[in-house]
């Protein structure tokens, strides 16, 4: 019979074990069924070994330096967006649409769960300082025959051979503590540390780039509907064209080629209104799909408050770039990153140093009916690498390259964030600008529309005249809706090349103390 089975063969009406065994030799096997039984439950690693153990979640607490949930950074304090569950408004305000983009947005979920990751790696490198203990329970048989010269043992039936046979349970208890590694260990805590650091850093990245992916995704939805009620006007307006074309052919005051000419700019306006249209459904999709949600119809959303710029809250951009430095979060994980390096290479030094580690174990023998022995050790252990055929060498220069490749990326990364706000400053200069550029463009479009139209049906003006204003009105009405609309993308593009894009600086969306532009 296998050993397993017949440790833990068990009469299932008496619930004790059976076969010729002493009373001495029962109390010792159901030891061993409850031994064998818990360590194949933790071996298993089932849920019920996980309950009846107890094991800690964070017993470190190294996870207290991330973020509760994917909506927040680690350096960021307040309410947390993701604690309201299940938001389903009826109209989606733009700080609702920020809210759910931060929350169910795969990218932010992603650094996070890369962050809490990191955490773990933490704790990975801080056990180093704790004790290590093992337990074994090596379970074995024997059986030895053998031909007279022994005198105790089973006669083989049919031979004048004895035969023995032992059970022999070992268990073990081992202990490992290190002590001293010139500062190995110490390094690779710090390079754990670091890497977590650079972690959060890039969580807050993304839930800037998410949170201005937002913003970006919410303006050009209602851009795209501006423009598609600009197109429905267009095709309005040049549809009073085409009427008046066709009087004037019909009643023998304008030739065909008006008509023809009025017929063609019609039918361009109703395809740049399909146009628009398409375009109006596809960034619906887009606003959907960065707030984690499936596109569709009933989704509706509040529209923003068309607003002017305040000049006296813009700075100088030099200033704006040496905020960037300070603030930026990818610098910052950067940063953390060219750390983590740095401390790679004391962990790669100490690597051909000595280690001092404190070293001990218990064992008890039983061999079931003849003998129980137990024994116990306990010193140190120094271990000295002596040669490891240069690998400790590679390793060092590795680690020093990898410094030196971090450094490169992070100058890299600082002069793409000073060019980065160059570009969204002179950017938002130039479409503040042209908000009332656009406005009195429009107004004068109008006007000259009214003027020409008025002027063809009387019969001075010409079709020519009268299209072109209809062009430039149309032209007019598209530049006035994208230069309001991308004032307030590029709002929030600066804020985020500042890095200062943040839930809370609701000055980066919708300033206070700005005046609002008359319609």
């Amino acid at each position: 019979m296998p050993l397993i089975p017949r440790l833990l063969r068990v009469n299932p009406s008496v619930g004790i074990c059976t076969g010729r065994w002493s009373l001495r030799e029962w109390r010792l096997r159901l030891r061993l069924q409850f031994g064998v039984v818990l360590v194949l439950l933790i071996a298993s690693g089932s849920s019920v070994a996980r309950d009846w153990v107890q094991y800690p979640d964070d017993p470190l607490n190294t996870h207290k330096a991330v973020s509760r949930t994917p909506g927040r950074s680690a350096t960021q304090a307040g309410e947390d967006p993701c604690q309201i569950l299940n938001r389903q408004p009826d109209k989606w305000s733009l700080i609702d649409v920020i809210e759910q983009a931060l929350c169910h947005n795969p990218q932010t979920r992603q650094a996070w769960a890369a962050a809490r990751q990191q955490a773990s790696q933490v704790g990975m490198a801080e056990s180093a300082y704790l004790p290590s203990f093992n337990f074994s329970m090596p379970i074995s048989r024997s059986q030895n025959t053998a031909g007279g010269g022994i005198s105790n043992g089973v006669p083989v039936p049919g031979s004048g051979d004895l035969r023995t046979e032992n059970t022999r349970v070992a268990p073990t208890l081992s202990l490992n503590y290190l002590l001293f590694d010139f500062g190995g260990r110490a390094a690779r805590v710090e390079a754990a540390r670091q890497a977590l650091e650079a972690a959060n850093w890039t969580h807050a990245a993304t839930l800037q780039s998410v949170l201005f992916a937002a913003i970006q995704a919410y303006y050009q939805l209602f851009a795209a509907n501006a423009s598609l009620q600009a197109a429905e006007a267009t095709e309005k307006s040049t549809r009073k064209a085409l009427d008046a074309a066709a009087y004037r052919y019909e009643t023998g005051a304008a030739a065909l080629g008006d008509k023809l000419q009025a017929q063609t700019t019609h039918a361009q306006a109703k395809v740049n209104r399909r146009t628009a249209a398409g375009n109006a459904q596809a960034s619906l999709g887009t606003l959907a799909a960065v707030m984690g949600l499936k596109p569709q119809a009933s989704l509706q959303f509040e529209p923003p408050s068309l607003t002017g710029p305040d000049v006296d809250r813009e700075k100088d951009v030099q200033e704006l770039i040496d905020l960037a430095k300070t603030s930026r979060p990818d610098l910052a994980a950067a940063e953390a990153q060219v750390k983590a390096t740095e401390a790679g290479i004391l962990q790669a030094r100490s690597g051909s140093l000595p280690s001092l580690s404190l070293v001990g174990s218990y064992t008890s023998l039983e061999t079931l009916g003849v003998s129980s022995i137990s024994s116990w050790a306990i010193g140190v252990q120094v271990a000295v690498p002596l040669f490891t055929g240069f690998n400790n060498t590679y390793q060092i220069k590795s680690a020093e390259e990898q410094v030196e490749m971090q450094a490169a990326n992070r100058d890299k990364l600082e002069q793409s964030i000073a060019q980065e706000v160059w570009r969204s400053y002179y950017t938002l200069s130039a479409t503040r600008e042209n908000l009332q550029n656009t406005q009195e463009l429009l107004d004068s479009a109008l006007q000259a529309e009214q003027v020409a139209l008025g002027r063809y049906e009387e019969g001075v003006g010409n079709i020519v005249e009268l299209m072109n204003s209809e062009a430039n009105l149309a032209n007019a009405r598209y530049q006035f809706v994208q230069a309001h609309y991308n004032w307030r993308i590029g709002k929030a593009q600066l804020a985020q090349a500042l890095g200062r894009l943040d839930m809370d600086d609701v000055a980066a969306v919708d300033g206070p103390g700005e005046r609002r532009i008359a319609n």
